[in-house]
């Protein structure tokens, strides 16, 4: 497949539309992680500061709407269209940014949940700029095209890069305006240039509820919401949670690293920098881990990369490491969560091919909910023992689980779908 088909065939504008609203609408959706430190200073100037539990809810929040949304938007694409579903999200986003800024002064706890809330619209983007985009094209070119319109995962990275000088800079509220502002451009670009596809192209197969209860019985269903929900989960919680653990766990030693070696005095900028660092390991990963997949099956790859994800996480726990030393073993954690996800979606096709846009659904939105309960555990974590091994155990142990769970159905799924798959399970 050469990138030249993509113009032969489908619809390229609709396909760029796809990507920049999806890349667009995770930056936006990942914003309060890297925020997170300055706006509870902020807070704490007007006599109000979040423990570690409302630091971790108001991380979690983002990633629990936007759970759930995803199965909702992916209705409401079915009924009304994507393009439809995409311009109201996008405005909702649009239109809390822009709120958070102009109330960003006397800002309170309970409006920045709305905020939260608000922000879990641009995170359901999945659901609907890959549908959109995917619609246009062939079932040759679906890999590719899901692949190009699914990149906007790299926007958390952005966010980690830029945030937190942009907040050093000109304040934490600026990063809400050019979001803001950002994210109507993105509209518009969207508006003019995404189309449905016609009739002609793609015959609408509207998925009800009917259709998610009866995968819902599945078992083979909740295992995969099992690995998804540790993969993605564990990524998408330590992208939003990863400046809060670097600042309350090496911030004087970022400060001196930063003074020595980047000529940077600004530790939470340095700890966005490295944030983006290790994130950037999770997103770029993916599809190679996908390709890995292929080459020696899913089930193998997933052994590989969780039991490496088992290794790390009992050294963070339990080793006391200097900076450079975590920042390494938390990059090679986003690593491996970003092959695991790769790994389990290329077993999925394979088990649901005929039911793929509802099992997409269902297993993004287990992926939220980890990630919720990563968020939450690691906040509990801090809050009640000043530290996160307790955090980095139990995400090992559930692990551990997953693991577990592919060795209880690993014989079963070779000798009966994956017998007939045509692929490597």
């Amino acid at each position: 497949m050469k990138l030249g088909d993509l113009k032969k065939e489908g619809h390229w504008q609709t396909l760029l539309a796809s990507f920049l609203y999806f890349d667009f609408s995770f930056m936006m959706w990942t914003m309060l992680g890297p925020l997170a430190t300055e706006i509870n200073e902020s807070l704490a100037s007007r006599g109000f500061a979040m423990n570690d539990d409302q630091t971790a809810t108001l991380l979690a929040v983002p990633v629990l709407a936007g759970a759930i949304l995803r199965l909702v938007l992916g209705v409401f694409v079915d009924k009304f269209g994507p393009k439809k579903t995409a311009l109201v999200s996008q405005m909702i986003v649009v239109a809390t940014l822009f709120y958070g800024y102009l109330t960003a002064e006397t800002i309170t706890y309970d409006q920045l949940l709305l905020i939260a809330l608000g922000l879990g619209f641009a995170g359901a983007s999945f659901a609907v700029a890959l549908p959109q985009a995917g619609q246009w094209y062939p079932p040759r070119l679906q890999g590719a095209v899901l692949g190009i319109a699914g990149a906007g995962n790299i926007g958390v990275v952005i966010d980690f890069l830029f945030a937190p000088k942009i907040a050093e800079v000109w304040g934490w509220p600026s990063v809400f305006l050019i979001g803001g502002a950002l994210s109507f451009i993105i509209l518009i670009v969207y508006m003019f240039l995404a189309k449905d596809a016609p009739a002609s192209v793609y015959k609408p197969n509207p998925k009800k509820l009917g259709d998610y209860l009866k995968l819902m019985r599945d078992r083979d269903t909740w295992w995969f919401n099992l690995f998804y929900a540790v993969s993605f989960g564990g990524f998408i919680g330590f992208a939003n949670y990863m400046k809060v653990y670097l600042m309350n766990t090496y911030e004087p030693e970022m400060s001196v690293f930063g003074m020595d070696v980047m000529n940077e005095g600004n530790v939470k900028v340095i700890a966005g920098y490295f944030g983006a660092l290790c994130i950037f390991a999770g997103a770029l990963l993916r599809p190679v881990g996908g390709a890995i997949a292929d080459k020696m099956g899913g089930i193998k790859s997933l052994y590989v990369f969780y039991g490496s994800i088992i290794v790390l996480t009992f050294i963070s726990a339990f080793v006391s490491l200097p900076f450079w030393a975590a920042i390494v073993v938390m990059f090679l954690i986003m690593a491996n969560l970003g092959m695991a996800n790769g790994s389990v979606f290329q077993l999925v096709p394979q088990r649901f091919g005929k039911d793929i846009g509802v099992m997409t659904g269902l297993i993004g939105m287990a992926g939220g909910l980890g990630g919720t309960a990563f968020i939450k555990t690691f906040g509990w974590s801090q809050g009640a023992f000043d530290g996160y091994a307790a955090g980095f155990i139990i995400f090992a142990v559930i692990t551990m689980v997953a693991i577990s769970g592919i060795s209880l159905v690993k014989t079963r799924w070779r000798t009966t779908w994956g017998a007939v798959s045509g692929a490597k399970i």
